[in-house]
């Protein structure tokens, strides 16, 4: 008979966003309320964007040439989360002896950096070729090891914005399964005008501050930033003496096959997801403390997952926390995992920005105050283009 599969539990978090440079400078915004945000004018239009602040920039990697600005949003909030779990400084000492792995999940990496070389090129120009050699060693999994001098398997996740919400999960399949000894899994995407014409191209943005499953939702404000969280066995986590702050208890992925871009109506792929993290935790919906939801502000988003949570979910609290950071794509699920593990930990959930009206077509809400939760189980969840489920159950850690 072979072993059980080993508790993966989250000794360390990280976590860089307009909220904040840290995870508790970000924590600390949320429960105060503060949305801090900058504005970008498209055509006579003022569109908020959640960027990272100056004074929070990842600076301390411009050493390294190739880790371009998504690579240093994914190494700053690596090191804090590294720093965290208490194996220090990661160029050196104990991590050098294991088997690191490194899963980091985006949407467009650097990929959309080179905006100057398009222009001077469409025009007929022959413009250097160092943001295309940029773009071609964007991947910032690799970044990360790189800077980290980390040796362990090495995966980058584009999935849309379910990417580091998958990232994390394929990093627990890891630890379970042998291949590596810790990983460090999130996921980190960058702020870009290109990125954000598309949207505003889509019709989903909206150019006033975003309002998860608010009435008058009418899309959502982008941003930036990374999140980060180390994994590694409960077993090794003790024997070093480590504090667990989460068990990873659950993980469900799956894809709707119904459009490009736009979530399936009727919820079902979402459901296959959730219900499969369920089934890896061994609960029901009942156990789960309250839902960190996708909650985007746009329409269908927001549609389908109020009426899913109506459905499995009818008296569980729910958190929207993009109404602080923005959305940040490929880097959303890991921020909200690291949120989501911190509200556990203290035991309640900020007001969710933006919401005020409730909408008839489903019950669910999100909490328009601070609120207390009891129970050792939440869950986050991703609902991302192309049909894109994934949903993540934790249970709390050593208080």
């Amino acid at each position: 008979m072979s072993d059980p599969r080993p508790r993966i539990v989250i000794t360390g978090m990280g976590c860089v966003c307009a909220a904040g440079g840290t995870l508790p400078d970000t924590l600390d915004a949320l429960f105060a309320g503060r949305r801090r945000h900058g504005t970008r004018d498209v055509k006579g239009v003022s569109y908020p964007i959640f960027g990272i602040a100056d004074e929070d920039a990842p600076a301390r990697y411009y050493e390294v040439p190739e880790c371009q600005r998504c690579g240093r949003l994914a190494t700053h909030a690596a090191v804090e989360a590294f720093g965290q779990s208490g194996y220090g400084d990661k160029t050196g000492g104990v991590l050098q002896a294991c088997r690191v792995g490194v899963c980091v999940g985006t949407t467009i990496g650097n990929t959309m950096s080179n905006e100057e070389f398009c222009r001077e090129f469409l025009v007929g120009n022959y413009p250097d070729v160092a943001p295309i050699r940029e773009y071609l060693r964007a991947n910032p999994a690799s970044m990360v090891a790189k800077t980290l001098s980390l040796r362990g398997p090495l995966q980058t996740v584009t999935n849309a914005c379910s990417s580091s919400t998958v990232a994390i999960g394929q990093a627990a399949d890891w630890i379970a399964s042998g291949v590596c000894d810790v990983a460090v899994a999130g996921g980190a995407d960058m702020l870009s005008n290109v990125t954000h014409t598309g949207f505003l191209s889509l019709m989903i943005t909206d150019s006033e501050l975003c309002r998860p499953f608010d009435l008058d939702r009418r899309g959502l404000n982008l941003g930036e930033g990374a999140g980060m969280l180390v994994l590694e066995s409960e077993s090794r986590a003790r024997a070093r003496g480590a504090r667990v702050l989460a068990y990873l208890r659950g993980y469900g992925n799956s894809a709707d096959a119904y459009h490009i871009s736009a979530p399936n109506p009727d919820g079902s792929g979402l459901r296959r997801a959730v219900l499969q993290a369920l089934e890896e935790a061994g609960l029901s919906p009942s156990d789960l403390a309250f839902i960190n939801a996708h909650g985007t502000g746009t329409h269908g988003n927001d549609r389908v997952e109020g009426l899913f949570f109506d459905s499995l979910f009818p008296d569980t609290p729910i958190s929207a926390t993009k109404g602080y950071t923005g959305h940040t794509l490929g880097a959303s699920g890991a921020i909200e995992a690291a949120l989501t593990v911190s509200f556990l930990t203290a035991g309640r959930i900020p007001a969710s920005a933006g919401f005020e009206t409730s909408d008839p077509e489903f019950h669910t809400s999100p909490v328009s105050e601070i609120t207390v939760v009891e129970g050792r189980y939440a869950m986050s969840d991703s609902v991302a283009f192309g049909g894109n489920n994934a949903a993540l159950i934790f249970e709390r850690g050593d208080t």
